[in-house]
């Protein structure tokens, strides 16, 4: 497994358009960068620990571990089938995949995210993309 990476913003942009998340679901680009913005400051390795339940939320989209992936023995859901630890590569198409899947899956779509609710949800999330030549 390899360390991760940060991402620029303009290369995270166009890698998740590649991966086909420009309107999936219903959101623009600048929803799912804006996101990851403020989950991990587009760091591929970004790990957070919840004090409210045990959970730990992991990779650039911060997903969490009692519901979408697998981390170690704790109980899990793990409805994108995969191991935590997968999120946490600079290989963000396991990130996608599951993001997809949560985004889908969840009963509030972008929602999901506390993040994306705080900072993304309903405002200008133009700067986000400015200057990307996407």
């Amino acid at each position: 497994m390899g360390r991760g990476m940060v991402y620029d913003v303009c290369d995270l942009a166009r890698t998740l358009r590649e991966m086909g998340l420009d309107g999936y679901a219903g959101y623009s680009l600048a929803n799912w960068v804006c996101m990851a913005y403020h989950e991990s400051r587009f760091n591929t390795a970004a790990t957070h620990y919840n004090d409210y339940d045990g959970s730990t939320d992991f990779g650039i989209f911060q997903i969490n571990s009692r519901y979408w992936c697998q981390y170690g023995s704790q109980p899990s859901a793990n409805i994108c089938r995969i191991p935590c630890s997968a999120l946490l590569t600079d290989n963000i198409a396991p990130d996608v995949a599951c993001a997809k899947t949560v985004v889908t899956d969840s009963d509030n779509g972008m929602g999901a995210w506390v993040a994306w609710r705080a900072y993304c949800e309903g405002r200008d999330m133009s700067q986000y993309l400015a200057g990307c030549n996407l």
